[in-house]
């Protein structure tokens, strides 16, 4: 069976709506269907708990993200492992995208030419997940 597609998935601890918000104002992410913790018959979920997101799904250009909180009790750490990578064909708008991501966050490695024959950077967001940039010349 052939893969289809890639869809990184990205878990937060109770604040993936403000992560999505986010995202969706400085990448220009389009927002899908948000499942709920609460939306779920049967689920059991502490009232102040139900509004936390099970699952969204987020299209980014011709690819998908996927998002959701944890469970209160299973809480994830942010990782340094995997990094999203955007690849732009728009040099003003890369450099725009990358400096509003990288409001609250940390810059790991600030947009720069490469030998590649691209301008590339990588940066850590406000949410703890890992971006690089990268636009061919």
């Amino acid at each position: 069976m052939a893969i289809k597609q890639l869809n990184p998935y990205l878990n937060f601890n109770g604040n993936a709506e403000e992560a999505i918000r986010f995202y969706e104002k400085t990448l220009g992410l389009r927002v899908g269907e948000i499942t709920r913790f609460g939306d779920v018959p049967g689920m059991p979920a502490a009232p102040e708990h139900k509004s936390r997101v099970l699952h969204a799904e987020l299209r980014l250009g011709p690819g998908v993200l996927m998002a959701s909180d944890t469970p209160p009790d299973h809480p994830v750490p942010p990782a340094t492992n995997v990094h999203v990578c955007l690849d732009f064909d728009d040099m003003p708008e890369m450099e725009a995208q990358f400096a509003a991501l990288a409001a609250g966050g940390k810059v790991t490695m600030p947009l720069s030419d490469t030998f590649w024959g691209a301008r590339f950077g990588m940066l850590t967001d406000a949410y703890g997940v890992s971006w690089m940039f990268n636009c061919k010349k």
